[in-house]
């Protein structure tokens, strides 16, 4: 691979591995309060959550454009007080690609929840407090949906074009991911690179997909007797 290419799929999974992370420590929670909600406040909450896939890609991505940007106060005191600059970064892309791939997290983490043996749940309450019963019983109960709503998540962001190129544009070796870089291949008439892009695309899908499956397959033999 050339040196363009390995720096898009380098830029690529740092946004993607970012973007993860944040769906995961806010989808989380978010998923289990919705999960556990009467059902009024759940759907309404689950309305909200839910909202980006309503969008385009690139109306989410202006959004976050101004909410980051200077014109904003709350990209202001980012740029002003905190010093931290999210437009035309990879982390900005990485929490525009994040805000896309919540709804797909929530939604999945959320099936999983409502999986969980609910008397197993009260037991736990009556031994433990709240935010112990959640980390010492829920999550490691719910660990292969919380795990595919990492991959779905995971994936999503990987391949997010139109909010990530809103805030961080497509800058070579910067902010390029692997989206935009085909995008800008085939825009170009360089037809090979487009083609090169694409089939490390495919194959870190394939990977990650395998992977994935093989991690699964081996989890549900250790649990049978």
């Amino acid at each position: 691979m050339s040196e363009a290419t390995l720096d898009a799929v380098r830029i690529s999974l740092l946004v993607a591995t970012f973007g993860t992370i944040v769906c995961a420590l806010i989808g989380t929670p978010l998923a289990w309060a919705v999960a556990r909600a009467p059902r009024p406040l759940a759907a309404a909450v689950s309305a909200v959550t839910l909202l980006p896939l309503a969008l385009p890609p690139t109306a989410v991505g202006y959004y976050l454009l101004w909410l980051l940007g200077r014109e904003s106060p709350t990209g202001r005191f980012l740029l002003d007080t905190v010093g931290l600059q999210l437009v035309f970064t990879w982390p900005g892309a990485a929490i525009a690609a994040a805000v896309v791939a919540l709804p797909l997290f929530v939604r999945t983490a959320i099936a999983g929840f409502e999986q969980l043996d609910e008397d197993l749940l009260l037991t736990a309450r009556t031994m433990v407090s709240p935010p112990r019963a959640f980390l010492l019983v829920v999550l490691p109960l719910a660990w292969r949906s919380l795990l595919a709503a990492c991959v779905i998540a995971f994936a999503r962001c990987l391949g997010e074009f139109g909010a990530t190129v809103i805030v961080a544009a497509s800058i070579p070796g910067r902010t390029q991911t692997l989206p935009a870089a085909i995008y800008d291949a085939t825009q170009a008439g360089n037809d090979a690179r487009a083609h090169e892009l694409a089939l490390v695309a495919l194959a870190i899908g394939f990977v990650l997909i395998l992977a994935l499956t093989l991690l699964l397959g081996r989890a549900v033999k250790g649990a049978q007797p």
